[in-house]
């Protein structure tokens, strides 16, 4: 994401145990591991640098969908998204010297039903594993969507178009 913007960075990895929050609010909940990611770094780099960190969850029908840990909990997962409206729920935080800015940001999709052949095929392709619920609205969701209200950058991870104007203060 940042690439297709033409901002620079070193992208690295932090040490949080995102099963630890207890929040049943989706919102509550992102907001809580990006604090908890943001601390992990500045714990583990004494950087000159911006920091920037940012995590996403789906929420549909009030529920919050994770990563499934198995074909048939993706089933699940994705069985409730057919024919549904979800958030996509992003939270970032960006951390420099004598500044932070925090951003929870949401970008809502209608999805028709889910043809079940094409379901199961998707299923058995394995391309699920991994992803908040089960699925990338770049990917197989993608014909599915009917509608669309928010940004795109939020549905992928990091709604860059908000943190642009601070990379640069």
């Amino acid at each position: 994401m940042l690439d297709s913007f033409g901002i620079e960075y070193i992208q690295s990895s932090v040490e949080f145990d995102e099963e630890s929050i207890r929040e049943s609010s989706p919102k509550s909940f992102v907001y809580s591991v990006v604090q908890g990611k943001l601390k992990s770094a500045m714990d583990s780099y004494d950087l000159d640098m911006p920091l920037l960190v940012a995590d996403t969850v789906i929420e549909a029908n009030g529920k919050i969908l994770r990563k499934a840990k198995s074909k048939a909990e993706a089933k699940e997962i994705l069985i409730e998204q057919s024919g549904s409206e979800i958030s996509i729920i992003t939270a970032t935080a960006l951390k420099k010297e004598g500044f932070l800015f925090l951003d929870i940001s949401s970008t809502k999709y209608l999805f028709s039903t889910f043809d079940m052949d094409d379901l199961n095929r998707y299923l058995d392709s394995g391309e699920w594993a991994g992803k908040a619920g089960a699925c990338m609205v770049e990917g197989f969701c993608k014909k599915y969507i009917k509608e669309v209200v928010g940004l795109e950058s939020t549905a992928m991870g990091l709604p860059v178009e908000k943190i642009i104007p601070w990379l640069e203060f």
